[in-house]
């Protein structure tokens, strides 16, 4: 079976990534920028929040082992959708909440799910998860990779990573590897 990938943005990638390194079918997740107007933009830059890109992650995936809407299910479930350019203490068009759609039925199954969250009012607030066409991918530097796996003795990870790891895993277990 072909892997697929799915480009996500939901806030900081240092927490993202610890997460979806973890679900059954995934079999990459690189942190990077997307979105923006700014080529191989440096980290340093996107946090200034004028490149235009995101923090996101690129996922890799096997699709006979995890679906799309899966994915989707997980990345809705462990960030907050309702707030626009923000993500906890993290504000700006950088950590926004988007979703990198490649093909129309990507799209499709996005605003689905969207239109069923805000049906089942999942969430108090309305959903402002942007959908953007996917157009390029940055990766961040090394040492933004891999990184509460590196660093979980760092306050950080410990403090705001950790927590999100546990109710992830807790909510999520039949889908951790």
């Amino acid at each position: 079976m072909e892997l697929k990938t799915i480009t996500l943005g939901n806030g900081c990638f240092w927490c993202a990534e610890a997460i979806f390194q973890r679900l059954k079918g995934v079999v990459r997740v690189q942190s990077g920028f997307s979105g923006g107007f700014v080529k191989n933009p440096a980290y340093r830059e996107v946090i200034t929040g004028s490149t235009g890109h995101a923090e996101v992650l690129q996922i890799r995936y096997n699709p006979s082992k995890i679906s799309f809407k899966k994915l989707l299910t997980v990345f809705f479930a462990t960030h907050n959708p309702t707030t626009l350019n923000r993500q906890g203490n993290d504000i700006g068009t950088q950590y926004r909440s988007v979703v990198f759609y490649r093909d129309e039925l990507e799209k499709s199954i996005t605003e689905s799910t969207i239109c069923h969250l805000e049906m089942s009012r999942v969430y108090k607030d309305k959903i402002v998860t942007q959908l953007e066409a996917f157009k390029a991918f940055y990766p961040a530097e090394a040492s933004h990779q891999n990184y509460y796996n590196a660093h979980k003795e760092v306050p950080y990870c410990q403090l705001v990573i950790a927590p999100k790891l546990q109710v992830f895993i807790n909510r999520f277990k039949s889908d951790i590897k």
